[in-house]
């Protein structure tokens, strides 16, 4: 599944939201979970739990994944139905595509998912990876 992460600028101010926000909405897990609340239960639930991730698209590029580990239905106070997508904290770094703005998510099918940055020590890989997607080389 693609996001936009809207209003977010980095994946460093993404990563800062995560033990915040499942406290946003009252959505209390009693875990070490990130949690993002949605109007509509995925089509393809069963797909995507234990299997899938959130690919997040920060300032016009996927740049990071996280894992989906269940979905949650929630009602609020006036019975409106929303689902919670509750996901592995950890924030898995990909190797950055650029993504046209659109609403809602979509659907990655895994042929077409970024692929994860292999950790190599380089603290200018992000940086460099992003520069290339850019210039449309990877």
């Amino acid at each position: 599944m693609v996001k936009l992460c809207v209003g977010v600028s980095s994946i460093e101010e993404l990563e800062g939201y995560r033990n915040e926000r499942a406290h946003w909405w009252g959505a209390d897990y009693g875990e070490d979970v990130h949690v993002h609340r949605t109007r509509m239960m995925p089509k393809r639930a069963e797909e995507m739990v234990g299997q899938g991730s959130i690919y997040w698209v920060i300032a016009g590029v996927i740049c990071c994944r996280q894992p989906i580990l269940r979905l949650a239905t929630h009602a609020d106070d006036e019975g409106k139905n929303y689902c919670d997508i509750v996901m592995s904290p950890e924030l898995v770094r990909t190797v950055p595509y650029p993504k046209r703005p659109f609403q809602g998510w979509r659907y990655l099918e895994t042929k077409d998912a970024p692929p994860d940055l292999a950790a190599n020590g380089n603290d200018d890989a992000m940086e460099l990876a992003a520069d290339l997607a850019k210039l449309g080389l990877i």
